[in-house]
């Protein structure tokens, strides 16, 4: 199976097929409206308004795996991100991204970009150490590790990068940009 292959369900409990993003430059991520990568919501909703037009799309999954940063209704959520971040791009369900209620797309993407580190600096050295705690082998799995990852799929539905929480805004953007 390929990414168009799967689908999720919608804040408003819709069937989202991946085949309506046939030919699109695709950011999914996991977020969560309580946790020190919210922020991140404006580089995202930043990055759909300048590339938008030319076939990019935001896939927003909200999850409350993390530390229970994603506390509240789908709608709720919505409406934080909205009055917040001023966010167009559409919201899934809030879903689980890791164990045994995942959904089966984050499965398939973890199986094509599996987590190679966090990087370099202080946030990249704090998940470090906060995580170890939690996993301490999860260096090893390609769980999704926290809030606010990020993978990006290619016009023709490949799986081409995976970016962590800790990873720079600009540099998914120079990815996306790449792809457009």
């Amino acid at each position: 199976m390929g990414f168009y292959d799967y689908s999720v369900t919608t804040a408003k409990g819709e069937d989202f097929s991946m085949e309506n993003y046939k030919g699109k430059v695709v950011l999914v991520v996991n977020t969560a409206t309580e946790c020190g990568f919210t922020p991140h919501y404006k580089d995202i909703e930043d990055m759909y308004e300048k590339f938008h037009d030319q076939g990019f799309e935001v896939l927003d999954i909200p999850c409350n795996q993390f530390a229970g940063q994603t506390p509240g209704t789908d709608e709720e959520i919505h409406e934080f991100c909205t009055l917040h971040y001023n966010t167009k791009f559409l919201q899934m369900k809030k879903s689980d991204v890791n164990g045994d209620n995942q959904l089966p797309l984050y499965k398939y993407l973890k199986e094509q970009k599996g987590f190679e580190g966090f990087g370099k600096g202080p946030a990249a050295l704090a998940m470090g150490v906060m995580l170890k705690k939690i996993d301490k082998d999860y260096k090893n799995n390609p769980d999704i590790k926290w809030n606010f990852t990020k993978f990006v799929i290619d016009r023709n539905g490949e799986v081409v990068a995976r970016f962590e929480p800790t990873e720079k805004m600009e540099n998914v953007a120079a990815c996306v940009e790449k792809l457009i």
